[in-house]
């Protein structure tokens, strides 16, 4: 057997914290999700004035980052060269959610919802960015 890291509450309050600051700088209201490397919720906040649909979005985000272990920009990409892909279980193609990675593994996946999808991607690496 083999161990592997993965997230905890404090690191999940670190990368939040971080995601929030980068969040509040720009003024942009957005929800933040933090999810495990399975795509199970840790962490959810819905920052005021955040759009009512931003919660499952920020979410789907997240979750398709981790299973796929890759940003959600770079799914997008794909989507546009093959639309079949959509119809994968999971996906949410859509830029603002990048995988958190760890000493070369995914521990998990942030995924943001509320602005424009590159805002979103920018307060989402600010998270990520704490595990560095």
């Amino acid at each position: 057997m083999r161990s592997k890291h993965s997230l905890t509450a404090a690191d999940c309050a670190t990368i939040m914290a971080a995601a929030k600051a980068e969040a509040a700088k720009n003024k942009w209201n957005v929800t933040i999700s933090i999810v495990d490397e399975g795509g199970y919720l840790l962490m959810l906040e819905r920052l005021d004035g955040a759009p009512l649909g931003s919660p499952h979005i920020a979410t789907g985000k997240a979750k398709a980052s981790a299973i796929f272990r890759t940003p959600s920009k770079a799914q997008e990409d794909v989507v546009k060269e093959r639309p079949a892909l959509l119809t994968f279980p999971d996906r949410v193609p859509v830029q603002g959610g990048v995988p958190l990675m760890y000493q070369g593994e995914c521990v998990g996946g942030i995924g943001v919802s509320g602005v424009k999808s590159n805002e979103d991607e920018q307060v989402a690496m600010a998270g990520a960015a704490t595990l560095s």
